[in-house]
């Protein structure tokens, strides 16, 4: 694997040419790194050393109801309680949403969802939820929508410059330890 500076020269498919539109179009800086299809964590463990960075765990969620739908997105060393997280939220409960209301909405599949997601016109009626320790890193790893490829951006150009540019305001919230 290789680090690259900016987009790729060659054509990526839709929704990462729209994350790196994105980021180009706001003048946010980032590398990359293109490697095989990442699916766990685990997955990431070479690419977070490459990168000098970690990458963060992106979860689409929604009510029991699938009236309100979540991305939440959580430091990748930490566990997942969903149950703490809707009690956070004063929901009764919150569980894993479909691949069809991910495609959808953030117009990706599991495994590429990002919150680069977050500028698609689809996800405004999705409520973006981040880890507040997330904001103690200088740099956040992320997907470019697509699981081939990572990016290393400053945190400070996500929540100061992305998120405000495409009027998303995330919910801060601190999940348990371990």
């Amino acid at each position: 694997m290789e680090i690259y500076r900016g987009r790729p020269a060659e054509k990526r498919g839709a929704a990462e040419e729209a994350a790196y539109d994105l980021l180009d179009g706001l003048e946010i800086e980032y590398l990359r790194a293109d490697h095989p299809a990442t699916n766990t964590m685990e997955d990431c463990a070479e690419i977070e050393k490459l990168m000098d960075m970690r990458a963060c765990k992106n979860l689409f969620l929604r009510n029991k109801q699938k009236t309100r739908y979540f991305l939440v997105v959580i430091s990748g060393e930490k566990r997942f309680d969903a149950h703490e997280l809707a009690s956070q939220l004063g929901l009764p409960r919150l569980s894993f949403a479909h691949d069809d209301a991910m495609l959808e909405m953030l117009g990706v599949l599991p495994g590429s969802v990002s919150i680069l997601c977050m500028g698609r016109e689809q996800a405004k009626g999705v409520t973006l939820i981040v880890d507040r320790d997330i904001l103690n890193g200088e740099y956040f790893g992320c997907h470019p929508c697509a699981s081939t490829s990572s990016l290393k951006i400053k945190t400070a150009d996500i929540f100061e410059r992305l998120l405000p540019a495409i009027g998303c305001e995330p919910v801060f919230y601190t999940p348990c330890k371990g």
